[in-house]
């Protein structure tokens, strides 16, 4: 079965009791049993829902997996994977990172005894020479937010195998339409379904897919025993989301290319990163890897005072200011202040993540009128 054929069918079936071809919202809390303790059905929702058990079963099919799981949100399902390691265990990821995971690790869990190390995935060198006698697991994020850095997953894979240690990759920029890592021989994906995947900018949900059955219920353990579920409204909305995931990224591939390539020519723009540009440093590890190039961009002003980048975020009018990705709508953002103000100033600046940096979620709105709007809030600067 095809992508755009799974999204709408894949591992889905109509509801049996009453034939409604689109899965119901269970919204119940608990089941009747027939036994105390034979039960071989649904029990309690934060173990499974019917509602949750159809989304985890699209989750799993769109993303060429075995096993999904749905989560509160993003950070929740990164949450999970991080629970499953003891204290000691090191943990390898990338030095452009989501500033919540960022946050996780260094403020959540590097308190209770995990070691981390950040390194620039560019190069898979720089992986393996942070490799220690208790490195457990590479945690990846490509591309990354909001640099747009792209990993080889394969060449991280690779070494992950040959010293035994598990990959995770954070898929939520590229979504299942244009990357499958299992397929690349991840252990793990992890996605923010608050993006792309609900694609409306009205759920807060997160993913993990596995194909690997202990891993699998590793997991699914700690999603049962920490309760930071998804619920049967989000995972009803979510599944709508995934029915018109294939034909959204079209939209927002064919976007995003067109206004990075229009902001790449602009005489007041100095850098673009968007790993569709020939100019991209990762362009061919993008072109080997990924089916397009999605619709996140992220440039850089000539003049890099905060003063005039807030200007020029303050006048969109298509354009909203806004945290988050991957709706509809097309949002612009300032990592700075926004999505990664959890990183330390020096560290930002060490990565690029400066005052003039500003990033695009490209939405599938007439690109038309985008790029009008991005004319007229450039020209004002």
């Amino acid at each position: 079965m095809k992508f755009n054929t799974k999204v709408i069918h894949g591992n889905q079936s109509h509801e049996p009791s009453t034939g409604a071809v689109m899965v119901p919202i269970f919204q119940t809390s608990t089941y009747v049993q027939q036994s105390p303790g034979k039960n071989k059905g649904y029990e309690y929702s934060r173990g499974e829902n019917p509602t949750r058990t159809a989304l985890e079963n699209a989750f799993a099919s769109i993303e060429n997996a075995k096993h999904g799981l749905a989560f509160g949100s993003g950070l929740a399902a990164t949450d999970c994977v991080m629970r499953i390691f003891n204290p000691n265990d090191h943990i390898i990821a990338g030095d452009d990172l989501y500033g919540g995971s960022y946050r996780m690790f260094t403020k959540l869990f590097a308190k209770y005894g995990l070691k981390f190390t950040f390194v620039d995935m560019n190069n898979p060198e720089n992986v393996e020479k942070a490799i220690t006698k208790d490195t457990k697991l590479i945690w990846l994020e490509t591309p990354t937010n909001p640099l747009l850095k792209v990993t080889d997953i394969l060449a991280i894979t690779q070494i992950a195998k040959k010293h035994n240690l598990m990959t995770a990759v954070d898929n939520t920029f590229a979504t299942p339409y244009l990357q499958n890592p299992l397929d690349l021989d991840a252990d793990i994906v992890m996605h923010s379904a608050t993006k792309y995947i609900g694609g409306h900018s009205d759920i807060v949900m997160g993913a993990l897919m596995i194909n690997d059955d202990k891993l699998h219920q590793e997991l699914k353990f700690v999603q049962f025993a920490a309760g930071a579920i998804a619920g049967p409204m989000d995972s009803f909305l979510a599944l709508r989301g995934i029915k018109t995931l294939s034909v959204r990224m079209q939209r927002h591939c064919e976007n995003g290319k067109k206004i990075a390539s229009f902001l790449d020519k602009h005489d007041k723009v100095e850098t673009v990163y968007y790993p569709g540009l020939e100019s991209h440093p990762n362009h061919e590890v993008a072109k080997k890897q990924m089916n397009d190039f999605g619709g996140m961009i992220s440039f850089r002003l000539k003049d890099k005072s905060q003063a005039t980048t807030f200007k020029m975020l303050e006048s969109f009018k298509v354009f909203t200011l806004a945290e988050s990705l991957g709706g509809v709508e097309s949002l612009v953002n300032h990592p700075a202040t926004m999505t990664h103000a959890s990183i330390p100033e020096p560290e930002r600046m060490k990565l690029g993540i400066t005052d003039s940096l500003t990033r695009l979620s490209v939405g599938i709105e007439d690109v038309d009128d985008l790029i009008g709007d991005l004319e007229q809030v450039l020209s004002m600067i």
